[in-house]
């Protein structure tokens, strides 16, 4: 009497349909408009022409000044702040940055901050 095999390949397509789907629905939505994305480029623009020297490349610094990952979204006014009237070693900006390009900087550090 032939011997019955269970078919283990019945089900499998669903089956890796169903992780796949579950994996990108856990994965966090981080589209940005094209407006945003100008800000971020323009942002870094500014960040490599001023604020590089300081701060790093790439906003990796060295640990002898503050890092500006670190920067809560809810710290806004703060970072502000501390470009227009400088704080501690770092000179103030006011007058040589514009709002816009505080905005822009804004951006560029935001998109690359460490996460909560």
């Amino acid at each position: 009497m032939p011997m019955k095999t269970k078919n283990i390949a019945w089900g499998v397509p669903a089956r890796i349909g169903a992780i796949v789907a579950l994996i990108v629905s856990l994965e966090p939505v981080a589209t940005v408009s094209a407006q945003e994305a100008a800000k971020i480029e323009a942002g870094e623009n500014v960040y490599n022409t001023n604020c590089q020297i300081c701060h790093g490349e790439q906003l990796v610094n060295t640990g002898q000044t503050f890092d500006l990952r670190r920067l809560k979204e809810n710290e806004r006014a703060r970072f502000d702040n501390s470009v227009r009237n400088g704080k501690n070693q770092m000179p103030p900006w006011k007058g040589k940055l514009t709002d816009e390009e505080i905005d822009q900087l804004w951006h560029y550090i935001r998109a690359n901050a460490f996460p909560k």
